[in-house]
């Protein structure tokens, strides 16, 4: 789990994919934290990729990072509902805290559950694993 962590945090901006019915949607975040030994993301519940991870909660993520390294990763994303948990990932992303607040009602923290990612490069073997 660190090392997806780790990863996201240094891609700056990573890519996450929903099913929409039967089409894909993609959207760029920014946002991850650890929180009780989870890897969360942040949303607002207003916003489609909410409402579709409420549906199927089936998510992939895309990321690269300057050093031409790239992660594949695939998981169940699973709404946390309790407030130290919002608070947590806000405190890890504290330039969030300008639009959202734990109590606002609109943010959503979803850890990541039976993931499983791959690290690539076009100069090194894959590194695969799973968290």
């Amino acid at each position: 789990m660190k090392q997806a962590l780790q990863f996201l945090a240094d891609a700056g901006t990573f890519y996450l994919a929903t099913v929409d019915g039967d089409q894909p949607r993609v959207r760029p975040f920014g946002a991850v934290a650890e929180f009780e030994d989870k890897l969360y993301i942040i949303t607002n519940n207003q916003k489609d990729v909410f409402k579709q991870i409420q549906v199927n909660p089936k998510i992939e993520i895309s990321g690269m990072t300057k050093d031409g390294k790239w992660i594949r990763l695939s998981a169940e994303a699973v709404r946390d509902e309790r407030r130290e948990a919002r608070k947590a990932v806000l405190d890890a992303n504290p330039g969030l805290r300008g639009m959202y607040n734990e109590d606002d009602g609109k943010i959503e923290v979803l850890y990541l559950k039976n993931a499983s990612a791959t690290i690539c490069s076009f100069t090194e073997a894959p590194v695969s694993f799973t968290f």
